[in-house]
């Protein structure tokens, strides 16, 4: 059985994951795969492909800091971060390119029952159908780099609060069950416009969809610049 404290200490793990989802570069990564959940269902399996990418990283990196006592240099730690930095940049110019290139509006007849109608939707490069639930490797990456980047702060954490190796592997279990959950429930909420408005208004989903990339590339710039500096004056 399991003592309060290591209940505790796994209930915090867990809280902490599904929190760790709201952090404002998981959400605007996620942003940029919008065009990808026409539906609630895919809207939960892409958010829970990216948790699941993080959490196997975390338990890759997490499990070797934490079985075999490493350490993580600061300049390989702040190299990650600077990689999640460049990859929001290339989301973000994806997104842009894929909306510029592939994005037109199209009416199709669909049958219901006996009802036959036409309702427009739009097409995408990423996405061919609007009633198929797709399964992406991109969510799946996306969410391993951002586990590998923080995996550096998170083991710090679980290293200097928990003496036992087995209860501080629990942590990150958990942990990554918590992001998986979290991100899952974000996909869905973020997506939620461009599935309101996916019959509807072109207009909007254009802009939500240019919102997302323009975003993205601004925000990546951000941290690129930031955490550049760090980097420079470890280096320097």
């Amino acid at each position: 059985m399991f003592s309060a404290e290591a209940l505790a200490v796994l209930a915090l793990g867990f809280y902490l994951g599904a929190k760790h989802a709201l952090d404002a570069d998981h959400l605007i990564a996620i942003s940029t795969f919008i065009d990808q959940s026409r539906t609630f269902a895919s809207s939960l399996l892409l958010g829970g492909l990216w948790g699941l990418g993080h959490t196997a990283a975390l338990l890759f990196l997490g499990g070797m800091v934490i079985i075999f006592d490493l350490k993580l240099p600061e300049k390989i730690a702040l190299g990650l971060e600077f990689l999640v930095a460049l990859m929001l940049i290339v989301l973000g110019i994806n997104a842009l390119r894929g909306l510029r290139k592939g994005s037109e509006i199209h009416w199709h007849p669909h049958k219901h029952g006996n009802h036959v109608h036409a309702h427009p939707h739009i097409h995408s490069i990423a996405s061919e159908s609007h009633h198929q639930l797709e399964l992406s490797w991109k969510p799946l990456f996306v969410g391993m780099v951002h586990g590998l980047a923080g995996s550096a702060a998170l083991m710090l954490i679980v290293l200097s609060t928990i003496q036992s190796r087995a209860l501080a592997l629990g942590y990150v279990v958990v942990f990554g069950i918590g992001s998986i959950g979290g991100m899952a429930l974000i996909s869905s909420l973020v997506s939620l416009p461009l599935r309101i408005t996916i019959n509807r208004f072109e207009g909007t989903q254009r802009f939500i969809r240019t919102a997302a990339g323009i975003v993205s590339v601004g925000f990546g710039i951000f941290l690129a610049v930031q955490i550049g500096r760090d980097l420079g004056r470890i280096w320097l």
